[in-house]
């Protein structure tokens, strides 16, 4: 999730975008952030009452998010040495760039039989 703030509105849609596509999970791993815990605290309240009762387990634990990290550990070594970004839209193309060029290091990107230049601006609009 990139956002240019930490807000509690911006958390609480993000889970329930993520709840709606996939499903109630059991477990949530989030970092320290204030906003994540509230939103998720939320969506526990609204469920509470609405869904079926079933709570989602919050997990705050450092390491269990160094998966993750390790993962983008390749974007924030390629964007140290830059001088930061002036505008939001700006970096979140940049670093959906890098994304996509690691993810066809890594073999994660399916091409198409489509030429290159139209399934690059199908991902470009998705991911931006």
């Amino acid at each position: 999730m990139l956002s240019e703030r930490r807000k509690l509105a911006a958390a609480r849609r993000f889970f329930k975008k993520a709840i709606a596509t996939n499903g109630i999970p059991e477990k949530v791993v989030i970092d320290k952030s204030a906003a994540n815990l509230a939103g998720l605290q939320a969506i526990n309240t609204i469920m509470k009452f609405t869904e079926t009762g079933v709570m989602i387990e919050n997990r705050q634990i450092k390491y269990l998010n160094n998966i993750l990290e390790q993962d983008h550990r390749f974007i924030k070594r390629i964007t140290k040495h830059m001088l930061g970004f002036k505008a939001f839209h700006s970096a979140a193309a940049i670093i959906a760039g890098i994304e996509v060029a690691h993810m066809i290091r890594k073999n994660q990107f399916a091409m198409t039989t489509a030429p290159h230049f139209k399934s690059l601006r199908h991902l470009q609009h998705n991911c931006v």
